[in-house]
């Protein structure tokens, strides 16, 4: 289980069981931490790797180990421009998948809300689509622009299911049991991002990302978007003023002026 992360420090051993077990596990994750520079998500599986040893194997409880925590990565999401958008929707040559990751993007939604989506879920008169049991299990509302709103009507006259708007692949069945496959659209994503030569990590969520920091641009107020993704905290949501054209077109006129003076 160490492979990766090397051995364990000498510990101290004359103390009490309890004391000691404390000690080593203290000893061995700041050794992992400050020595090794291993990173969060190695720490994670070594600290699940003791959790599962002394919980399952062990059958036994130990309250320090709840304590213990992998700190937290701090990074900017990816963000694609509306042009890169545009370029790898045009990439997904499959309808029903090129639809599904379209009214993702259009509404800022999350895979999982997306693919689950149900006729009943829009609301053609108020433009407006209810996202059911999203993160957190709460519910919200959500824009549906009158584009991607004419363009679902035609795309469900093709299937015609009564509860799916995007759903599974007909077999023998005359309606779908259950939605779309999620890892079939990252599948069509990840074609599509191959095919437009976007040299960018971009996965799916990619396309919520770029829809909250689109929407910054365009001047819609900050609360406004953090209800529209369904986050809990505005500080969730101001992550993305640090990645609007905007904010990088503020720091380069700040700069400006300097450098000009400089190499003057």
């Amino acid at each position: 289980m160490w492979g990766r992360c090397g051995s364990w420090p000498p510990i101290p051993t004359s103390r009490p069981i309890s004391s000691a077990k404390t000690t080593c596990v203290t000893f061995g994750f700041l050794y992992l931490t400050d020595v090794k520079r291993v990173a969060p998500s190695t720490l994670t599986i070594a600290l699940s790797g003791i959790k599962f040893f002394y919980q399952h194997t062990l059958r036994r409880d130990w309250p320090t180990l709840a304590l213990v925590r992998a700190p937290r990565e701090k990074k900017l999401p990816v963000v694609l421009s509306v042009s890169e958008v545009e370029h790898v929707l045009r990439c997904v040559h499959l309808p029903r998948y090129r639809m599904c990751l379209s009214t993702i993007y259009a509404c800022g939604l999350r895979l999982q809300e997306g693919v689950h989506l149900q006729v009943g879920d829009i609301d053609a008169e108020r433009h407006l689509v209810h996202i059911r049991h999203g993160k957190g299990n709460k519910d919200r509302y959500v824009p549906l622009p009158p584009r991607i709103l004419e363009t679902l009507r035609g795309y469900w006259r093709s299937h015609r299911d009564p509860r799916w708007l995007f759903p599974g692949i007909l077999r023998s069945e005359s309606h779908a049991s259950a939605p779309m496959c999620e890892s079939g659209v990252q599948r069509a994503f990840r074609a599509a991002l191959r095919e437009s030569g976007i040299p960018k990590p971009a996965t799916v969520h990619t396309l919520r990302h770029s829809y909250a920091t689109h929407l910054l641009e365009a001047g819609v107020n900050l609360r406004v978007i953090q209800v529209s993704l369904g986050h809990a905290s505005p500080t969730t949501t101001a992550l993305y003023t640090h990645l609007t054209r905007q904010a990088e077109d503020r720091v380069v006129e700040a700069i400006t002026p300097v450098l000009d003076a400089l190499w003057a």
